[in-house]
């Protein structure tokens, strides 16, 4: 059975942010967000800075512009 939508929070993003920032692996980034994880990978575009550094910012204000 499908896991049901769940849409990211500003402290999910934060995770990511932590989590990607230590190396931690996409896969278990999404199991601690509980998320799929192609909704990290399009996160983590969504909100990479110049250097692809993930910002947890910088995704919060791509969805508000």
């Amino acid at each position: 059975m499908r896991k049901p939508y769940k849409k990211l929070t500003y402290a999910d993003r934060q995770t990511i942010e932590r989590m990607s920032g230590q190396g931690i692996a996409a896969k278990a980034i999404a199991l601690e967000t509980g998320v799929h994880i192609a909704t990290i990978y399009r996160e983590m575009q969504r909100g990479a800075d110049e250097e692809g550094h993930y910002k947890a910012e910088l995704a919060q204000q791509a969805l508000f512009s």
